[in-house]
């Protein structure tokens, strides 16, 4: 902008990304990062009204002459984060006005890119479209709760899915909300009864609006844990390496098993049926239901693989189509219960959870086509199908994901780790991490000393005292089911661990287990019962069977 200004130019800022300015928004909590829903509630109480959008204009003046005949200092073409997705040469600097001389936006063809594999278009025209269909059923607008929404929908899929326009620009987030608040308005008049913040449509937009701020007051560390004051430190595998404070975007390989653990999530391959499928979604697709988000990085994390939530941020940052960087990472840290969230005693099961919305699997049956003909009762399990049910399906259960089929039989791979056990030693291992209670901005983090306070048996690459251990650096984006849960929470400590800060920070402003409708968006991990203190019984209170599945009164047809 600078620039502009000294060649004469006058440059004039609009925040149109979110609904209210991210600055403004953490000025008006205190200075402080809006970790919880609250905290973006109370704050905008002290702001001014989101704007409504202006009239679009009728016509636009005539620019002129657009050729021009500047030189032109083309920018370097390395290093090119999107070289894997593309099939030529990238050519939309060709020309500064574009091929037309009219500024329009690139073509495809100029951007070099691979066709398309997602069913989903973009362009204003596709997005003021889809609002208006989903601003047409008065119903479904008005009473959306977004934990009601079936995460194995996909002809349509259960949500708007208007996120990847948000992302680039061709439907208004202002525009979003005031036909969402206009529609619930009129549907309040009416005497019924509209769903409520942080559930419905409106409070998703503000959850959108916690993580922005959140991101503008901690900067750069927000989308890391080195350096991060809010960001709870967990020694997982495949940790990032640091250079100068900030991640590199390569990771020390902490144990080879963990990294092909990471490499099968990533491509669909850890044997669990529900995961690949969503896996494979995300890959073909760049989308997948907010419900499946959590599923998957719960289960890299502290679910499943224990594996450095930032992997994770990293995976979805390549594919999705809808990337914000404050939300991706907002979520991630959500789900490895890092920051925003600390209930990590409660996991999502690959089996029971998405039993409840889809029994028949024809969510995996359309993503993992090599299961398509095997039983329902073995759907989400296809290890405990028999050999010669295996055969009739014309699919074997075998390997890593690795092999070729043959002879017309196609192959599935085992399940990667016997997944009740793997949960019960995260479960323990981030136990263990609330108790030491470190942040990402500690000094002993940034050092490696913190090995001192982890014993060596203890999950994660926590061998030694300080210092890093040594292991290879890799660049970075590159067993039987039947408990729903386990709760892990035998020792009070446990509670209070999540409640009071060492580093002088209180609770309130970690954001954790502040309102039990925050948590409830998740998938209702609180809603009423986890009060108590002491130990329960494997298996109660299940996470899974919090939300609403079969059977569920329908809001609309989306």
């Amino acid at each position: 902008m600078q620039l502009a200004k000294d060649a004469g130019v006058e440059v004039v800022v609009k925040v149109g990304r979110t609904l209210y300015d991210p600055n403004e928004l953490v000025k008006a909590n205190g200075g402080k990062p809006t970790m919880s829903i609250t905290q973006v509630e109370h704050a905008a109480q002290k702001l001014p009204d989101v704007p409504r959008p202006i009239p679009t204009p009728s016509s636009l003046p005539n620019p002129g002459d657009t050729s021009l005949d500047i030189s032109q200092d083309r920018p370097v073409s390395e290093p090119d984060i999107n070289r894997t997705q593309r099939s030529g040469a990238e050519t939309s600097y060709n020309h500064l006005s574009g091929p037309g001389s009219d500024f329009a936006v690139p073509e495809y063809s100029e951007l070099g890119l691979k066709p398309a594999t997602t069913p989903h278009r973009g362009g204003e025209t596709a997005a003021l479209k889809s609002l208006e269909l989903i601003i047409s059923d008065e119903s479904y607008t008005a009473t959306f709760s977004k934990p009601s929404t079936a995460p194995t929908a996909f002809s349509p899929q259960s949500t708007t899915l208007l996120s990847p326009h948000h992302h680039f620009g061709s439907l208004s987030v202002r525009l979003l909300y005031w036909r969402v608040h206009d529609t619930m308005k009129a549907y309040e008049k009416k005497g019924k009864k509209a769903s409520t913040v942080p559930t419905n449509l409106l409070g998703q937009l503000l959850f959108r609006e916690m993580y922005f701020g959140a991101q503008a007051a901690l900067g750069y560390s927000f989308a890391q844990t080195t350096g991060n004051s809010h960001c709870r430190f967990v020694p997982w595998h495949l940790p990032s390496t640091v250079s100068g404070g900030l991640i590199t975007g390569s990771y020390t390989v902490s144990s080879p098993l963990h990294e092909r653990w990471l490499q099968r999530w990533k491509f669909g391959r850890t044997g669990f049926p529900w995961i690949d499928a969503l896996m494979r979604q995300l890959r073909q697709e760049g989308w997948i239901h907010h419900l499946g988000r959590h599923a998957v990085a719960c289960f890299l994390t502290r679910g499943g693989c224990y594996i450095d939530w930032e992997r994770g941020a990293e995976v979805f940052e390549e594919w999705l189509i809808d990337h914000e960087t404050a939300c991706n990472v907002g979520n991630w840290q959500w789900l490895a219960c890092v920051a925003f969230y600390a209930q990590f005693y409660r996991c999502y099961s690959p089996v029971a959870f998405p039993k409840k919305w889809d029994k028949q699997g024809a969510f995996v049956r359309r993503y993992v086509p090599e299961l398509a003909r095997f039983p329902e009762k073995y759907i989400y399990e296809p290890w405990k199908a028999p050999i010669a049910d295996q055969k009739k399906a014309g699919c074997l259960v075998r390997g890593e994901g690795d092999e070729d089929g043959e002879n017309g039989v196609q192959l599935y791979p085992k399940p990667m780790f016997e997944f009740n056990e793997r949960r019960g030693i995260c479960i323990e291992g981030l136990k263990n991490a609330y108790h030491v209670e470190l942040y990402g901005n500690d000094e002993r983090v940034r050092n490696g000393s913190w090995r001192s306070l982890f014993e060596d048996r203890v999950e994660g690459p926590t061998e030694g005292n300080e210092g890093i251990t040594e292991g290879p650096v890799k660049d970075g984006v590159s067993g039987d089911v039947d408990g729903d849960m386990f709760d892990a929470r035998d020792e009070e400590e446990v509670e209070q661990g999540a409640k009071v800060r060492k580093n002088g920070v209180d609770k309130k402003d970690m954001g954790v287990d502040e309102d039990e409708d925050e948590a409830r968006e998740v998938g209702g991990e609180t809603k009423g019962g986890d009060e108590g203190k002491g130990k329960r019984k494997r298996g109660q209170g299940t996470l899974d069977g919090m939300f609403e599945g079969k059977g569920t009164k329908k809001k609309g047809k989306r």
